[in-house]
Parts: C-alpha cells; structure tokens; sequence
C-alpha cells in the first residue's frame, strides 16, 4: 500500500498543504492533480491588478516550476478526477489512468454560479472570473469607451467595476437585492461603497435584476431589466456567487451539506480523506460554515498538515478579508454572521470609518474601509477573544489603543 497524498485541486489550498508539509519535513509522495495547464497562483490579483496589466503572470505564482520537482511533489496538469475509489483508496482521472492514495486531500475549491442559456448565459461576451483563462479573455474586452454590465453587487462584481472603470469602460451594475453587498456587509459599509463607486462613474442598479441578454450574431449586444428598460451593451461580467465543488465528494458518499463537512481536523466522513479552502463546510463557533477567503484557503490547510504530520492541533478560525477598490482598501476582520446590531465609528483620516458588528451584545467583526488601525485592533480583540470597550469604541475622539490595554 503506498503512503502517497494526494491532492485534488491546484489552488491557493493545495500549494498551502504540500508546501507546509514539506516545511514540516514530511517526505511522503505527493501528487497534486489540477484541472488548469499552470501550477498553483494566486486568485485574488486577476480581478485587480493582473486585470489592469500592472501584474505580469508570473508573479502570480506561489514557486517556480522547479521547486516542485526539488521538492517530491509530482504535479499532473489540465486533467480531472472523475472518480474515487473509496474502498480501492483510489482515484481515477479523466483519461481512464488511476492513482492510489494513503491519503486524499479534497482541494476543488468552488465554481462561479453562471447564467443559463435561457436568458443568454451562452453567448459569447459573457464571462465569470474565477481563472487565468477568464482574467485573459476579459482584458482583451477592458477598452475605453465600450460598455459593460455587471450583473451582481458583490465583491467580485464590484472589483470589476472598479478596474473597468479605471481602464474607461463604462459599467452599469444591476443587483437583485435591496443593495449591493447585502449578504456579506452592513447597509453602512455598503452605503459608503456604494457612494465612491457613483462618484467614479458606475451606474447602480438596485432592486433590478436580469430578464434576459439580447444577442446579435451570436454575441451579447443588449439586456432587458427587471425595471422594464434595455440597455445596449459590449460585454457582461457575471458574479453571482460561487457553488463549492463537492461533485467528487457527493458522488463517493462523504457527508456534504454547502460543501464537503469537516470536522476542525480537517476530516471528512472518511479516515483517509480531508478536504480544505473554498469547498469545505467546516465548524465555527457552534455552526458549520463555508469561508471563501485566501485567508481561510491557506490557514486550514497548514492545519491540516502539521496533523497530517503528526500533529493534533485543531483547527480554529479566525476569519479576515480584504477588498481593493480604487482608492479604497476594505479590510475585515472576524464573520459578522448573524449580526444583530453595529455601531460606526469615524476613523482618523478623511474618508476613512469602521463598523463593528455584535451579536447578543458580543464582539463579531469589524469593517474598516481606509482604517488600518480599526482592522488591526478589530482583529487582536478578537484573535484574544476579547470584547472592546463599548463607552472607548462608541467615542471617536479616543485612541482605539486604548482598547487593547
């Protein structure tokens, strides 16, 4: 039986897991298997600054291509695993080959949610962001003066918005929901972003979603809206979310819910397999919860090699974000799942302010939208476990130093 570890996915996680093994001195085989023809990079520079052209490809990635092979860790390119084997302990790939594992590591992380071709999701000009190949084809549309629909006010949309923005493209984003942001921030947070956007020439739409795109020739020229008006356009960028890929683990009977359910050892219904990063349903604070971060991605993975290693140290989340949007850096410390009140406090600088979220009057998370000192304290109090001062918090004329004394 061999003691090779294989790793399924070729993302943030994956590079995090065999590297962190090998810096732990494990020297056990490693296969990593990725569907993409690159070696693992880095996801969150292709909407921003690899977008833009101010980022060449190759900084993108974690190591050369040569440290792999110096460092025993066999990596196979542009194929999938269709199958595993779980009594076998094997997987087989896309071409019908087979690889046996010790250990199997689920890495997929998750797909953008696309839209379907009943309402023109295939025609050509209608792109997601999530790879390489989606960063590429949609720079060679990013050119001044051609128009843009964004159609989803989250993160990833709102990114977008702000590189085309900066490159002359002219962008209308339209959102189901009440407001942008409205899963993952407070109507404070969203109202400021919301308002630097309006103020760089985006066009925002809430309350108003998608009827269908309008094609000429096989390409997109055109969408009809919720709010009964057509908008001609060039190109459409979709983010609507992201759906965990979990088909492999559904399919071999582990237990899955939102994504693959671990426990804080990163293991699966299965002894001999554990799974990290984006496709994972993982336990924090009394709940399972799915954290698509790069933060989260790399944490749990090193978790799961120093066990892998013989260690038992659980792991225990502790969650921060980040978005850049023009000029603005938004940076979050802690989930502010279930929050059920906020307090806004004006930062040092002129534009800068934070939000801190609460629950039953506990400490959850912070915003800090061009406040470095809000995120940092936000996040010692909570990487202590410590409530802040609310009387200090509530008072913006006091040092938030104060509440870490």
């Amino acid at each position: 039986m061999t003691d090779r570890l294989v790793i399924v996915g070729a993302g943030q996680a994956a590079f995090a897991l065999a590297a962190k093994l090998r810096a732990l001195k494990d020297v056990r085989p490693i296969t990593l298997v990725g569907a993409e023809e690159v070696h693992p990079y880095q996801r969150p520079p292709l909407s921003k600054k690899y977008l833009l052209g101010e980022m060449a490809f190759d900084r993108l990635t974690f190591r050369p291509d040569a440290w792999y092979a110096e460092n025993d860790v066999d990596v196979r390119l542009s194929t999938f695993v269709e199958e595993i084997d779980r009594n076998a302990q094997r997987i087989r790939m896309q071409d019908g080959s087979t690889l046996d594992y010790a250990t199997l590591a689920l890495t997929t992380g998750a797909t953008p949610r696309q839209l379907p071709p009943s309402v023109g999701g295939d025609l050509d000009g209608v792109y997601v962001m999530r790879a390489k190949r989606d960063a590429d084809e949609l720079a060679g549309e990013m050119r001044a003066g051609r128009r843009l629909l964004v159609i989803g006010g989250g993160y990833i949309g709102l990114e977008a918005a702000a590189v085309a923005r900066h490159l002359g493209v002219e962008v209308t984003l339209i959102e189901m929901a009440d407001r942008i942001l409205s899963r993952v921030a407070s109507g404070e947070t969203a109202e400021i972003i919301r308002k630097i956007h309006l103020e760089h020439g985006v066009s925002i739409r809430e309350k108003t979603g998608l009827v269908r795109l309008i094609g000429k020739d096989g390409r997109v020229s055109g969408a009809e809206l919720s709010d009964g008006t057509t908008i001609e356009l060039d190109f459409v960028l979709v983010g609507i979310g992201v759906t965990p890929n979990d088909r492999l683990a559904q399919e071999s009977s582990l237990d899955v819910g939102n994504g693959v359910i671990v426990d804080a050892f990163g293991r699966t219904s299965d002894p001999h397999i554990v799974a990290a990063g984006d496709c994972t349903l993982l336990p924090w604070k009394g709940r399972h919860v799915r954290l698509e971060s790069v933060q989260n991605a790399v944490d749990q993975a090193e978790a799961i090699a120093g066990i892998l290693a013989g260690g038992s140290v659980p792991y225990e989340p502790k969650p921060w974000f980040w978005s850049d949007q023009y000029d603005v850096k938004l940076q979050i410390a802690g989930f502010n799942l279930g929050y059920d009140e906020r307090l806004v406090r004006p930062g040092a600088r002129e534009g800068s302010v934070s939000v801190w979220y609460f629950r039953e009057g506990r400490f959850l998370a912070v915003d800090a939208i061009n406040d470095a000192k809000a995120y940092v304290t936000g996040k010692k109090l909570l990487d202590l476990g410590r409530e802040p001062d609310r009387r200090l918090l509530a008072d913006p004329s006091a040092d938030l130093k104060q509440l870490l004394a």
